[in-house]
């Protein structure tokens, strides 16, 4: 069903509710991008404080901190505490990232795994190789760890200094390829890099992680349950020799990830409703309990320590690990010395040829079936960027090195991450210089986005306004009696006046919030039967309030319907079964709110302001001239 009709009255600027809504995946990249502020910060504090003072700054951070019940404690001093300690919730996050890669991520489409986790792979096997051919045969080959694991959170911050107006779908590819460089780094840490091991206290922590994915699967789900066996588990790993940050990982793998579907929702608003008719301390209980329990556990502690890691976990690492004494005699000896030689060539060569071989062996191999999902300046940027090595590279240090090799070993990261970042800054400035359509396809690639709509527009079954051979196609599930519908419904307008957009309404009445919007829907449905859906659209979607079947009846008749035949349809729900197609529609895709928009079959995330819908539908359209 195709109108062609203009659309309506004008509405520009931003609302109050265009921030209120945001994906995960882009609520993450917002936090790194700010944190990388803070983490450079702790950097420069660390290295004035160790240059002023080394002697007040090294003795801070061995000062002993007890814990001790009776005659049982444990004791460590400053710095351990955040290395094994602080760090877990460090790689908390990092398994929290992977499990929601694999859950809803681009890599729920298992074949995009095989490039990043190759890239990965290679993307430490080249640094490391390259430490060894200049450490080899000395004793500070065992630092080999140090040079291959990107600082995912320093890496992605810089990224958005550097490379202004870079696509999110880069800095997903770069997430995922960070996220296969992570889980193996962290089980070098494990296996490598730990004391000798303990069977006894390891077999405890092995059972007690066992009990946490049963307790979290079958049963509760709460925060203070991984937090209380997540403290046991890190105790019998510390005990054990294991490095105790494994235990981060662990339970982050084991939080899974999903959308909320619109059952737990309808559940939920129930226990609310109860709520607010009797409001009883029990009620208030069950209702937040109901409400919580609407988002997985992966959302919940993503959501919780995630800002934690980015502003406060990462900068105390750096602010306890990044301090080294610069002086003339040491800069000359380390800048010639193997081991900071082959961390920096390590990063800043082995790093950038490590992906950007890969990314084309493997599109070779697979004659073209899996391959970047971004284009070839976006590839080398990815490659220069991972060159950034700091968190990971400083932790695996300071288990390897002491004294002077392990301020060798830290100025090799620190001078990696610079160089790293200043070939990335190059690479795109040059990229940006390009005409409009190079520079597109050098950044997005020609690789087909997942689509998320499921299913796909139908031009003899979707009600479409625009011209029917738009390249760009913005779709909206709706609800007529949602005042973000309303809201949001002089934006779409606004955008529509862009005659290359088409747009698609599809119905989502959430009839337990709102007890008008099913019949509404159906309104609209008869309306469209007789050729009058837009106008009727439009309508009830500048009437929210008045949608009573004799407000609707008034509509009609206004409209110049045959109201005897719309009464007779709606009295006899002759069109719940299209409302119905919709409503499979929304949950086959994900969808359990209004309003959600799609753009080209892929989910918008998001505010619904005009300055962020139009963003996104040029970031679509210059994806889709790549395929014309």
């Amino acid at each position: 069903m195709t109108d062609t009709d203009a659309p309506g009255s004008l509405w520009r600027g931003r609302t109050l509710w265009a921030r209120q809504r945001a994906a995960p995946m882009r609520s993450f990249l917002r936090t790194e991008s700010g944190s990388a502020g803070a983490l450079v910060a702790a950097i420069a504090a660390a290295l004035i404080w160790a240059n002023i003072d080394v002697g007040s700054y090294d003795r801070f951070w061995h000062t002993d901190l007890s814990f001790r019940l009776g005659s049982t404690g444990i004791s460590h001093d400053l710095r351990t505490w955040v290395n094994s300690g602080l760090m877990t919730l460090f790689f908390l996050v990092v398994g929290l990232e992977a499990r929601r890669e694999f859950d809803l991520g681009d890599l729920r489409e298992r074949r995009r795994f095989l490039l990043p986790f190759a890239a990965g792979i290679v993307g430490m096997a080249i640094p490391v190789l390259i430490y060894l051919a200049i450490n080899g045969g000395r004793s500070s080959a065992h630092g080999w760890g140090i040079a291959m694991s990107t600082d995912t959170a320093l890496a992605l911050g810089l990224l958005s200094i550097l490379g202004r107006n870079v696509p999110d779908r880069v800095r997903v590819f770069l997430l995922t390829v960070f996220v296969v460089d992570d889980l193996a780094a962290l089980l070098v840490i494990a296996f490598v890099y730990s004391d000798d091991i303990k069977m006894m206290p390891l077999a405890i922590a092995v059972a007690v992680f066992a009990l946490l994915v049963v307790t979290t699967a079958f049963w509760m789900r709460q925060r203070f349950v991984y937090t209380t066996l997540g403290i046991v588990i890190w105790a019998a790993l510390l005990k054990s020799g294991v490095d105790p940050v494994v235990a981060g990982l662990a339970i982050g793998l084991s939080a899974s990830a999903y959308t909320p579907n619109r059952g737990a929702l309808e559940e939920a608003t129930g226990e609310v409703r109860r709520f607010r008719e009797q409001p009883t301390p029990k009620l208030a209980r069950s209702a937040t309990i109901s409400l919580a329990s609407t988002l997985s556990p992966n959302a919940r502690l993503q959501t919780f320590f995630h800002p934690w890691r980015s502003y406060v976990i990462v900068p105390v690492f750096a602010l306890s690990n990044a301090g080294i004494v610069l002086n003339g005699g040491f800069l000359k000896h380390a800048y010639t010395a193997p081991i900071t030689l082959g961390v920096l060539i390590g990063y800043v060569a082995g790093k950038p040829v490590a992906v950007i071989a890969t990314s084309w062996a493997v599109t070779k191999l697979t004659r073209g079936r899996v391959r970047p999902p971004v284009g070839w300046a976006a590839v080398i940027g990815s490659g220069t960027i991972a060159g950034i090595g700091f968190t990971v590279a400083l932790l695996i240090a300071t288990r390897a090195f002491s004294g002077v090799e392990l301020a060798e070993a830290k100025l090799g990261a620190l001078s990696a991450a610079f160089i790293a970042s200043a070939l990335t800054w190059a690479v795109y400035r040059f990229t940006a210089t390009l005409p409009p359509l190079k520079k597109a396809r050098a950044l997005l690639g020609d690789t087909a986005v997942i689509q998320d709509l499921i299913p796909a527009v139908d031009p003899d079954e979707d009600h479409i306004r625009g011209p029917a051979n738009a390249s760009i196609t913005v779709i909206e599930f709706g609800d007529f009696q949602c005042p973000y519908c309303g809201q949001a419904e002089p934006v779409v307008r606004d955008l529509l006046h862009d005659t290359d957009i088409r747009y698609v309404w599809r119905h989502l009445p959430l009839s337990d919030v709102h007890p008008q919007a099913q019949l509404a829907a159906e309104a609209a449905e008869a309306a469209a039967a007789q050729g009058n859906f837009w106008e009727m659209h439009d309508v009830l979607l500048d009437h929210q309030e008045e949608l009573r079947p004799v407000d609707l009846m008034r509509y009609a008749a206004d409209l110049g319907l045959d109201t005897a035949r719309f009464h007779d349809e709606l009295m006899r729900h002759v069109h719940r079964t299209r409302i119905d197609q919709d409503i499979e529609s929304a949950d086959l895709s994900g969808v359990s709110g209004t309003p959600t928009f799609f753009i080209n079959g892929q989910r918008h995330y998001g505010a619904f302001d005009i300055a962020s819908l139009t963003a996104a539908v040029k970031t679509a359209r210059a994806q889709a001239g790549l395929h014309r």
